[in-house]
């Protein structure tokens, strides 16, 4: 097989993670844990890894998750604005990433709806 030598812009994806967290600003969202739901797609040249084929030369999304569900899982906001801003924060942190959205979901934030969602974005 013959190589192809280029940059390998890799896009990943963390799909519907689910956590709970203590979000809103009336007394029954600041006393009650809601559902949110939190999707990342970032992106990051993969050619290191490509080459080696080495868990070391990837970026470690497992990592960057388990930072979103210790940040996440328990805390209180008042914003969902405010969330996926920290959020969006937690993977940028990561000198890797080039680039990173961050969709959190608010599930049943409106009666009628199935959720309101605020979503971000940045780069390098």
């Amino acid at each position: 097989m013959t190589e192809v030598s280029c940059n390998h812009q890799a896009r990943i994806q963390i799909k519907n993670l689910l956590l709970r967290a203590y979000i809103g600003i009336k007394e029954e969202e600041i006393n009650n844990q809601q559902d949110v739901i939190i999707n990342v797609c970032l992106t990051y040249d993969a050619t290191e890894a490509i080459s080696r084929n080495e868990i070391a030369a990837a970026l470690n999304y497992r990592t960057i998750t388990k930072q979103i569900i210790g940040h996440v899982n328990g805390n209180r906001f008042a914003l969902l604005e405010r969330l996926t801003h920290e959020v969006l924060n937690i993977v940028m942190e990561n000198s890797a990433v080039q680039w990173a959205q961050v969709e959190i979901d608010k599930p049943h934030a409106l009666r009628y709806t199935e959720s309101v969602s605020v979503c971000l974005e940045a780069h390098r």
